[in-house]
């Protein structure tokens, strides 16, 4: 029987990345989207309004073709944190398993994936049609909610039964793991959310600060 696997999950947009994808596609989109988009983002990440009140919302406002996902999931390796590769070095180096976990969408996020040698992606789906026009989302995918990261985790724990799980985050959605992990890093190299720095057991501004915290 192999070993109990140790793993450490990663938020993606502000966290192994610089930006927030909807926002990216948001922006696509003109000024006046971007500007309304962005508010509703910070809002949710803040605490101020739920993930469920704006996240078919702000796609209805945008309405993303698959050519300006793709975009964004460039702009995810192109704006990757800098010291991301080195540290999951380190982290793999240590015997953990490194797993994504977002409130994005999985299709613009698998790139950076495997740009980082992460497997495991758990995020949102989007849909499209043939021509690559926008028909939809997972509207069933946990993410897609309030307290949807913590339901992830139980469901990961159940299937893994990981020796430790560990979270790192910038948002709200991602504090709300932590009576579900063994430690919650939250992370404030792009958004230094003032919820997020008073509930987490540690807090840092790079993301080559976490192996210390773990050994």
């Amino acid at each position: 029987m192999p070993p109990a696997p140790k793993l450490i999950v990663f938020d993606c947009d502000s966290t192994l990345s610089a930006i927030e994808g909807i926002d990216e596609l948001g922006r696509a989109g003109g000024p006046e989207i971007f500007a309304m988009v962005e508010r509703m983002t910070n809002d949710a990440m803040d605490g101020k309004i739920s993930v469920e009140s704006v996240f078919g919302k702000r796609l209805e406002i945008i309405r993303p073709s698959a050519e300006m996902v793709a975009s964004v999931g460039r702009q995810y390796v192109a704006t990757v944190e800098p010291t991301a590769v080195e540290t999951l070095a380190r982290l793999r180096a240590a015997g953990w398993t490194p797993l994504i976990l977002s409130g994005g969408f999985r299709n613009a996020i698998r790139p950076l994936a495997d740009f980082l040698g992460i497997e495991r992606v758990e995020a949102v789906d989007l849909y499209f049609d043939e021509a690559g026009n926008y028909r939809g989302y997972d509207r069933d995918y946990p993410t897609t909610r309030s307290g949807g990261k913590p339901e992830l985790i139980r469901a990961l724990k159940r299937e893994l039964a990981p020796e430790r799980i560990v979270m790192v985050g910038d948002g709200v959605s991602d504090l709300e793991t932590k009576t579900e992990v063994d430690l919650f890093i939250g992370f404030g190299r792009y958004a230094a959310r003032e919820k997020v720095r008073a509930g987490a057991t540690h807090f840092v501004l790079s993301l080559d600060q976490i192996p210390p915290l773990l050994a």
